[in-house]
């Protein structure tokens, strides 16, 4: 299998052999049920649909328990689509776990970051703002000159300006496996994974 969906759940540290402290990104990680397998001829791409996190079927509206009922599966609270290049002899009803995973694996863990709301440029791109003499009123954290009024009369697509900042799909990529826990179906990783507590992140692979 090439990934699971999975929950993170916080941050803490752990010591290797050495006596070493190693920070690292706890992670629920399935166990995850295939619920759907799209292939190329029919849907013109390869991919498996996972479903993670059971759910009572009282929490779900009527499209979704029919979708459930139709595939022959139990109502799952979550679902993401994992495209696949190998393991293509996946069928509906498979169920995958922690397990695929080893000690000292390099994996790519996508989620969505933290939300900042709309912030300013030195927050949101670490601009240095100005000096806070020498003439300097008004615009201590502002950007500057975004442009010049004569020519081109506009400011370019794509100028760095104060915005929305955060809650976007941020993929990080060689996060290595430090220790599985195939009981309790915990996956730790060194370093830190994009997103809140127990906020939704996908494991891949790398292949």
């Amino acid at each position: 299998m090439i990934g699971l969906i999975g929950k993170k759940l916080g941050m803490t540290q752990i010591f290797n052999e050495s006596g070493e402290c190693i920070p690292v990104t706890v992670i629920q990680a399935g166990p995850c049920r295939v619920i759907a397998r799209k292939s190329k001829e029919v849907h013109g791409y390869d991919a498996v649909q996972l479903g993670f996190e059971e759910v009572d079927t009282k929490k779900l509206n009527k499209p979704d328990n029919g979708y459930f009922a139709k595939k022959n599966s139990p109502a799952y609270r979550y679902l993401r689509e994992f495209r696949l290049k190998l393991y293509k002899d996946i069928n509906e009803g498979e169920m995958f776990d922690v397990s695929m995973f080893v000690e000292h694996e390099i994996i790519k863990v996508t989620g969505t970051s933290k939300g900042k709301g709309f912030q300013g440029v030195m927050k949101r791109y670490g601009f240095s703002g100005f000096k806070a003499s020498h003439g300097v009123h008004e615009s201590y954290r502002g950007p500057g000159s975004i442009g010049m009024c004569a020519t081109p009369s506009r400011v370019f697509r794509g100028k760095k300006l104060p915005g929305h900042t955060g809650n976007a799909t941020v993929s990080v990529k060689n996060l290595q496996v430090v220790k599985v826990d195939t009981e309790h179906n915990l996956v730790m990783l060194k370093g830190a994974v994009p997103g809140h507590r127990n906020s939704i992140v996908r494991l891949r692979k790398e292949l």
